[in-house]
């Protein structure tokens, strides 16, 4: 047996038939073994050029040789912390953040994931407030663990496992006075993406973020601003918030945070919002969160973002992918319904779902990873490295126009 069909077998015998099933049905029949910049070789030496980013996750690339550097150092001196000494990486990282992050967010917390930031998040904003009530949006995806996985606002993946938290009450995004209607003096706080994700890249209208911040101040709620997918340069901005000009009270962030190395989340809050951990700060603790090693790969992202232009750099190539995309859609009104994104993050919606599976497909088999949005399969998203250059977006969109040239050519099959 070959290392292919091995590890292939072993995904079937001791992780998921299931998904070993979906995998080689959507063509990824090899085994990724190495990857630098926007490119990720397999087994058979193809190279793949990373449109996927690992769900945002690569924004300054894969291996990126500072990153790399950092992680190396911190393995060379103390890459885990002792937990009772003081962490000067950690410190350092929780002032970066205080420095970039809008308004008055100034103290963080370091977790390892986007769901841990999100949990955190929610039990943060009880304490500052001794109330109960949260407002979610519906179509977003914060997260699978209990909590973040309430906020979530898509059935499939809430149903199996009622009941969930109680107190919590979804209203459709990018509605003012849905938000208004639900928001109330029992409003602990209001958790929203900048943009949904997983829902399918859906923007919202300028002013909405504003909006609802204002509703929040008028009923004494607090605003949790889940920049998981969106933060760390993805839209063009350091966060997708700044696009509103809109300072939270709580903010979640992860994925691009650890540079694609080292997996690493943080919540960041105001004085105010952080006040019940100032009385008691062993209220909520993470055994890994925090790791030397983790926090220098943060620095060194942070660093390099600023160094190489990556927010101007990301917003620029962003926006020539997304008119390349638009120029696509006109000429294929019959498979794409519409366009849409901020920076490197940027989904197409498709007119048919079964239209999804047929791109993704020839997309694959051109060497080039896409997939759709966990909660729209007929959205599919593009979230490649902010250092992917306009050569490289060309070539993407050359072979993209032919997989819709060849969608359309089925669409009434599909």
């Amino acid at each position: 047996m070959d290392f292919v069909e091995e590890t292939i077998g072993k995904y079937e015998k001791f992780i998921n038939p299931s998904m070993a099933r979906l995998f080689r049905f959507m063509g990824l029949g090899s085994v990724e073994t190495t990857a630098h910049g926007w490119i990720i070789t397999d087994s058979d030496g193809n190279d793949y050029i990373d449109c996927l980013g690992g769900y945002g996750m690569f924004c300054v690339g894969h291996r990126h040789p500072k990153v790399v550097e950092a992680v190396k150092k911190s393995l060379d001196t103390m890459p885990m912390h002792g937990e009772v000494l003081f962490n000067r990486p950690m410190a350092d990282l929780a002032e970066r953040l205080a420095e970039i992050t809008p308004g008055k967010l100034q103290y963080s917390f370091f977790v390892n994931s986007g769901t841990e930031a999100v949990e955190g998040a929610l039990k943060v904003a009880r304490l500052a407030t001794g109330r109960k009530k949260f407002i979610a949006a519906k179509n977003a995806f914060h997260g699978k663990t209990f909590g973040s996985l309430t906020a979530t606002g898509r059935d499939m993946f809430r149903t199996p496992f009622q009941p969930l938290l109680p107190n919590f009450e979804h209203v459709p995004f990018d509605d003012v006075a849905a938000m208004a209607a639900a928001l109330d003096d029992d409003t602990a706080a209001v958790i929203l993406e900048p943009i949904q994700g997983e829902g399918g890249i859906i923007v919202p209208h300028d002013g909405y973020l504003s909006a609802v911040r204002q509703l929040c101040d008028k009923h004494g709620a607090l605003l949790i601003a889940d920049e998981v997918q969106t933060g760390i340069g993805r839209t063009g901005q350091w966060f997708g918030i700044n696009h509103d000009d809109v300072a939270p009270d709580i903010m979640a962030t992860a994925k691009a945070l650890g540079g694609g190395i080292v997996p690493i989340g943080a919540i960041t809050a105001t004085p105010d919002a952080w006040k019940g951990l100032i009385e008691a700060p062993f209220l909520h603790t993470s055994t890994f969160g925090g790791n030397q090693m983790a926090c220098m790969a943060g620095l060194a992202t942070l660093k390099i973002i600023e160094e190489e232009d990556l927010l101007k750099r990301g917003s620029d190539t962003g926006a020539y992918l997304k008119s390349g995309l638009e120029d696509i859609a006109k000429d294929y009104p019959a498979v794409i319904k519409e366009v849409r994104g901020r920076g490197m993050m940027v989904g197409i919606e498709l007119t048919k779902e079964g239209a999804g599976g047929m791109v993704m497909s020839i997309m694959i088999s051109n060497n080039i990873i896409i997939a759709y949005t966990l909660n729209n399969p007929k959205v599919m998203r593009m979230e490649p490295p902010l250092i992917m250059p306009k050569e490289v977006v060309d070539h993407v969109l050359t072979v993209f126009r032919e997989a819709i040239k060849q969608t359309n050519d089925a669409i009434d099959d599909l």
